[in-house]
């Protein structure tokens, strides 16, 4: 006769150097805690570590986006169910207090009890290397955008001579003009020391728009191979469906429905009724760079759409302002947005029928 392992749920509270693994049984009793580094070897010794208790139902990771991206790769590789874990809430943590074993314990309870059911982005395909090259380019789109702006401040104190000679220009033509500026080796003399600052600046400038540039090749290439049904959607472009797919991951399938996708864009109204008072308010949590992805499509829609535009006048007519309007685009968007990404056919959104 043998033996049935028992059935045990892990919880993780993740770092950046130490992860702390805690197991307990199916009802939320304490069956053992530890800590681990964040190398290959831990990962092994933390999966040996959870199956040494039994059989390993699921297991909870706080912040499979950030510290635990590795670990939740490992877990799943493993054949284990992971889910993402928020951080407990503040009335928790009053009362029990903050500690690494604490946390992981309270996020194996929490996957013990069945109150969590959110499954975490894979990050091992063409979605996360999109999301890779999405915030290197917003970076450098920041950091050329910072340049432009120095240049323009630095002109506001130089001295007459060289401010008069760049004063007006458009943005292009000032970048080219401070490119080739000439300053003297005499860097005391603050016209010499304003044009060996705007050269740089300006040569700056380009090699940042060099380097948008060549992220937009990467990025155009990359969405047009990971989904081309996304790119096939009215007013998606690659870089609007970088933001989209960064936002589902490689496995869009996590998501239940449209509705569900729409709550993780932000585009989906919360309830806020009481009593006989029936109403919604704008939901200002989700990814907010999915949401502005789909914000951008609406407008471009909106420009140049003619169905848009009809169902634009429409609502105007109704009484709707121009920010509940688009709120009311992103909603219907996000559901053709939805059927393109889970690789199912994209139909038109109706706008022809009554919001």
């Amino acid at each position: 006769m043998t033996d049935q392992r028992p059935d045990v749920f892990g919880g993780v509270d993740t770092h950046a150097d130490t992860h702390h693994a805690a197991v307990v049984d199916p009802i939320g009793r304490h069956l053992g805690d530890a800590q681990f580094p964040t190398t290959s070897d831990g990962y092994r010794a933390l999966l040996a570590r959870l199956h040494s208790f039994g059989t390993v139902l699921a297991v909870g990771v706080e912040g499979t986006g950030s510290y635990g991206t590795q670990l939740a790769r490992v877990l799943a590789a493993a054949g284990l169910q992971v889910f993402d874990i928020n951080r407990p809430d503040r009335r928790m943590r009053r009362q029990l207090g903050k500690s690494d074993p604490i946390d992981a314990y309270a996020a194996a309870e929490a996957v013990a009890s069945g109150r969590v059911g959110i499954v975490p982005k894979t990050h091992a395909g063409a979605a996360e290397g999109l999301r890779v090259l999405h915030n290197a380019r917003t970076s450098a789109m920041k950091a050329r955008t910072q340049a432009i702006n120095q240049i323009r401040s630095l002109l506001v104190t130089a001295p007459d001579t060289l401010r008069s000679q760049l004063r007006g220009l458009a943005p292009a033509e000032l970048i080219s003009l401070c490119a080739r500026l000439r300053p003297t080796p005499n860097l005391a003399d603050p016209t010499a020391a304003a044009k060996f600052a705007l050269r740089r600046l300006a040569r700056r400038y380009q090699d940042l728009a060099g380097e948008i540039s060549d992220y937009d090749v990467e990025l155009t290439a990359l969405a047009g191979q990971a989904a081309p049904t996304l790119l096939a959607v009215n007013g998606v472009g690659p870089e609007t469906a970088a933001r989209l797919l960064a936002a589902v991951g490689d496995n869009p399938e996590r998501l239940r429905s449209e509705a569900a996708f729409a709550h993780l864009c932000g585009a989906a109204p919360l309830p806020a009724s009481s009593g006989r008072r029936d109403r919604h308010r704008l939901n200002r949590g989700g990814n907010r760079s999915a949401n502005a992805a789909l914000y951008r499509i609406a407008v471009v829609r909106m420009q140049h759409d003619r169905r848009t535009r009809g169902y634009v006048a429409r609502r105007t007519a109704q009484g709707l302002q121009k920010k509940d309007i688009i709120r009311c685009l992103k909603r219907y968007i996000a559901r053709e947005v939805f059927r393109a990404l889970t690789c199912t056919n994209i139909t038109k959104t109706d706008f022809t029928q009554g919001a």
